[in-house]
C-alpha cells in the first residue's frame, strides 16, 4: 500500500520496544532501538506492528493482509483485509499489480498486492492485530545498507535484513520489502528474493 507521508507528523513511534526483543536477531543490533521514529516523508509504505494479543507472530512487523475468504481473488483479500486492520476502503481500481509469491517457514504463500492509497488517507487499526501503523517513506528502502544479508546454522539460504528506521525488517515481510525496491522503484524487474530465508524466530 503507497501513500503520502510527513515526516512531523508521521515520524514518531509511539509504540515502546523492551531491548530484550533485539537478542534474537541473528545479526550485530548495536545501535538500534527497534523504533521507526524518523522513517516517514513522502511517498511512503504501511508497515505494521502486530498486536501483543496475536496467536502467532505477535509483536512483529507486518504488512497489512491476511488469508482469502472463499472464492475470493488475492486482489479482493488485500482489500478486505485493508478495511479491516485499516480501516481504509478502496475499490479495486487501487491496485496496481502483484510481486513475486513468498512461500513462508510457516506453511503459507504470501503474494503480495500492491495498491496505491492517494493523499491524506486516514487511517484506524485494528487493535485486535495492529499495534500500531506506520509510514514508512519509499526513501527508507533504498539507503545504502539496504539490504543487508546473514547467515545461519540452520539454512543455507541467506537471511535477508531489511534497515528501517532503528530496526531491522526480516523475510517474509523483509523480502517482499526487497523486491518491492528493485522492481516498483528501480525497474530491475527479474529480481527474484524467494531464495531468500527467514529468521528462525519466524519459522513458527
Amino acid at each position: 500500500m503507497v501513500v503520502e507521508s510527513d515526516a512531523v507528523r508521521d515520524g514518531t513511534d509511539p509504540y515502546p520496544i523492551d531491548p530484550d526483543e533485539l537478542a534474537v536477531i541473528p545479526s550485530d543490533v548495536s545501535g538500534l532501538d527497534g523504533s521507526m521514529s524518523g522513517a516517514a516523508g513522502g511517498a511512503a509504505f504501511l508497515l505494521c506492528r502486530r498486536a501483543a494479543t496475536m496467536r502467532s507472530h505477535a509483536r512483529q512487523w507486518a504488512l497489512p493482509g491476511g488469508r482469502c475468504e472463499p472464492g475470493e481473488t488475492v486482489e479482493q483479500a488485500a482489500l478486505r483485509e485493508l478495511h479491516e486492520e485499516l480501516g481504509l476502503e478502496l475499490g479495486e481500481e487501487a491496485v496496481l499489480g502483484a510481486l513475486d509469491d513468498y512461500p513462508t517457514r510457516s506453511g503459507y504463500v504470501i503474494t503480495p498486492v500492491v495498491m496505491w492509497g492517494g493523499g491524506d488517507v486516514e487511517l484506524v487499526a485494528d487493535p485486535g492485530e495492529v499495534a500500531h501503523v506506520y509510514r514508512i517513506g519509499l526513501h527508507e528502502l533504498c539507503r545504502a545498507d539496504s539490504p543487508r544479508f546473514v547467515q545461519i546454522p540452520e539454512s543455507d539460504h541467506p537471511v535477508v535484513q531489511v534497515p528501517l528506521g532503528g530496526d531491522l525488517i526480516h523475510a517474509p515481510t523483509g523480502a517482499v520489502l526487497v523486491q518491492f525496491r528493485w522492481v516498483a522503484i528501480e525497474g530491475r524487474i527479474d529480481e527474484r528474493v524467494d531464495g531468500f530465508e527467514q529468521p528462525v524466530f519466524a519459522w513458527k
